[in-house]
This record gives structure tokens, sequence and C-alpha cells, in this order.
């Protein structure tokens, strides 16, 4: 038994929905579970409409409209027979959404966000389920929120992991068993049933949870790059990929920042010693990367790079010394404001951070510091991490840079840096 994940990228339009389906095909008629995102840019979409209704906009329900437009196009070229049940089905689906802008947005930001968000990955994951059926493969759609539960951590919701562990086995094995299963990433519910979601990009896990649960052979995430890479193509014009990562390199990589795999997505299948691999839904037949407790050391340096950063420097109004007090304080300030910190460095008298540039987290996170503490910040800054580095690697990132902050560790430097003026 394996699990599939295919991300928004992969099914963005009809050529990637038929693409998908001649890969899942080609496994075989039963026990592999596909786990599937929103297409192309719907989360992007759905979080804009949700801010919207949350914020009283008058072009939320032409917002809507847009989303709807844009699935229904999808639709009327995968299924020429109108009458096809996907038609009502993912129509009562938006019907969700045009249910709550009927009402002010008086629940709070985060419950709202993940009502309407999550209802990318069902829509979605409906369209396939009806294709896959279409073109002769048995597919049983099921909602991933009858088995992953969470608790009431909107946006951000932690698995509740014995109650979801128990419903998976109780009831996925007899449906692997008939066909091909069809579920959502991202979602979960609470024990009031209502929707939850697992942070952004949180598909992956979703892949995991499920993976652990069933103790499945392997899990396999379909990308548009033929594996795990040293460096975002984005950021270096020749990338190398990297055929084989161990649990323990792979976790750091995600930890970092590396977006190729969420960073929660390792350790469930880590436990359960299930190999992870990444591989090419544009060149399926290639192998791509593999991830298991094989104990292997990158053969190249990989570079993670993450924009938009705010280096916080913290330091006592009194210029005493940064103390355990002081720190715990610190990181409940951190914590109650939902902020991560990216890379973090200490001195006697001052505590620096950087963290992603989020104008409404920010602001109240240095209001809540400035009141015991002082604090000075620096905006649009860069965060640079290289994995098994050297001088020259190095050299090559702070080109024409001002370094701010570094850290280094046996294996990893991160620097925090800018464009010199």
């Amino acid at each position: 038994m394996q699990v599939y994940k295919f991300g928004g990228a992969s099914i963005k339009n009809i050529e990637g929905i038929k693409n998908v389906t001649q890969i899942i095909q080609s496994y075989g008629t039963k026990n592999l579970l596909v786990v599937v995102s929103a297409m192309d840019k719907t989360t992007d979409r759905l979080q804009e409409l949700a801010f919207a209704h949350i914020n009283g906009d008058e072009n939320q329900h032409q917002l809507l409209e847009n989303i709807k437009a844009f699935h229904f196009d999808i639709i009327g070229k995968l299924f020429p027979d109108t009458k096809n049940p996907v038609y009502n089905d993912v129509s009562n689906t938006f019907v969700e959404i045009e249910w709550l802008l009927e009402e002010d947005a008086e629940d709070s930001a985060d419950y709202l966000y993940d009502q309407i968000v999550s209802i990318g990955e069902l829509v979605s994951s409906k369209i396939i389920a009806a294709y896959l059926n279409q073109q002769g493969t048995f597919a049983i759609w099921q909602d991933a929120r009858n088995y992953i539960q969470t608790d009431n951590n909107y946006r951000e919701a932690n698995v509740q992991w014995d109650k979801t562990t128990q419903a998976i086995q109780k009831q996925l094995p007899n449906y692997l068993e008939q066909g091909i299963v069809l579920t959502q990433g991202f979602i979960g519910a609470t024990s009031e049933n209502f929707t939850s979601t697992l942070g952004r990009e949180g598909s992956d896990y979703s892949a995991a949870i499920f993976s652990a649960a069933l103790d499945a052979e392997k899990m396999t995430i379909w990308k548009d790059v033929p594996g795990v890479l040293n460096a975002d193509p984005k950021w270096f014009d020749e990338t190398e990929k990297i055929p084989q990562l161990s649990y323990h390199d792979a976790i750091e990589l995600t930890y970092y920042g590396a977006t190729v795999i969420h960073p929660k997505t390792i350790k469930p299948v880590q436990n359960k010693s299930i190999p992870l691999y990444v591989r090419s839904f544009i060149h399926p037949e290639e192998k791509g990367t593999e991830i298991s407790s094989e104990a292997t050391t990158i053969p190249i340096p990989s570079f993670i790079f993450k924009v938009n950063q705010v280096l916080l420097s913290i330091s006592p109004k009194d210029f005493s010394f940064i103390i355990e007090e002081n720190l715990s304080h610190i990181f409940a300030i951190l914590h109650k404001n939902k902020v991560k910190v990216n890379t973090m460095l200490n001195s006697a008298i001052s505590f620096s951070v950087s963290v992603d540039e989020d104008d409404s987290k920010i602001e109240r996170l240095i209001n809540d510091l400035s009141a015991d503490f002082k604090v000075k910040y620096n905006k649009n800054m860069e965060l640079v991490t290289i994995r098994y580095y050297n001088q020259q690697t190095i050299d090559r990132v702070t080109t024409d840079k001002k370094v701010w902050l570094e850290v280094k560790s046996r294996n990893t430097c991160q620097m925090v840096m800018k464009n010199r003026d």
C-alpha cells in the first residue's frame, strides 16, 4: 500500500489533471491513497476571499464567483456530459462558502479563514475522483475531516494522533482493498466537527499522517522539480539534484526553510521507517530523491533563501544581562503572537532573531516586547542558510551584501544580510 501526494502545480489545468490521472493509473487499481492540494493558486484566491469577508469588503461575492468560474471552466472541459454528478457535487461544496458570506463575520478570524480556505482541497479532490471514474479507474472519494482529528488552533491545528490513527485504521484499509482512495491535504476537523487546517502547504504533512497510520510501504510527493535540489531554481541558475537524503538531513533542510517539503512531513514517516520519495510529475519515469533511514551525507552544499525577513534585536531596558528569565519571557511573547523564529543569536546584553515579515504580527510583537525590553528592528532582510558550507559557498552568497548576523554550527551556516547601499 502506498501514498501519493499531488500539489496545486500538478493539477493547475486540464492537461495537469490528465497527466496526474495517468500517473495514478500506472500504479494499479487499488491500495493507493492519493492526497491532493487545491488547484493552482486557489488557496491564495480563497485566502483573499476570507480576508475580504472578515474585513467586510464589498467585493467578496465577486471573488467567490471568480473562483467558481475557474473550477467550472475546468469541469466543463473534462466532463462534456453536464448531467455528471460532479457538477452538483462541486456546486454544493461552494454553497458552504455562500452560507458564510450571507452572515456578518462575527466568529474569530482564524476560524472563518479555515472554513473558507479549506474548500479548495474539497473541490479539487472531487473533480479528480470524478475524472478517474470517468476514465475507468474506480476511485473512492473520502473526506479527510473524517480522519484527521485536530485541536481548535485554527490555521495551525495540532493533530490528535491517537484519534486520527484510530479513525484511519478503522475505515480506510477496507476502501483501499476496493480501489484508489482520493482525499484532501491540509484539512482536518475539531472534536466539534468544525473544519481546521494544518498550516499553509500542509498537504505534505497530511500525506505523512496517512502514511504513518496505514504503515505504508512508501510515500511519494510529486513535484515540478526532478527531486530535492541543493538550491531553489528561483535563486540559482545551476542546481543539482540530491539523489538520496537521510531523514535527519531532510528535517534540517525543511526546518531551515527548504520549500520542496513541508517541515512537519518527515517525522511521521521517520517514526515508521517509511521511505519518502520526491519525484517529478513532468518526468514520472525518473527516480527522483529518496529520503530514508540510510545514513548518507549530502554530497554537495545546499542553499536555502528566505526573503522578507525582519531582524529584531532585543535587550533589557536596564542594560542587565540577558538571562534565562528574559529568554523565557521573550519566547512567551513570540508564541503569543504566533511568530516563528528562523534563526537566533544571543550575547551578554542582547538577543537577536530573524522572523518572517508580517505587518500585523510584527507590529503587535514589537509593542508587546517594548513593554519590558528595548527593541531595534531592520526590515527587508534576507536569511541565507548553507548546509555543509565552506568559505567558497559563503563568498558565493555574500557578494555585494552586508552581513548583519551570522550563526555557524559544524554543518550549517546562517546569515542575515542585506544589499550594500
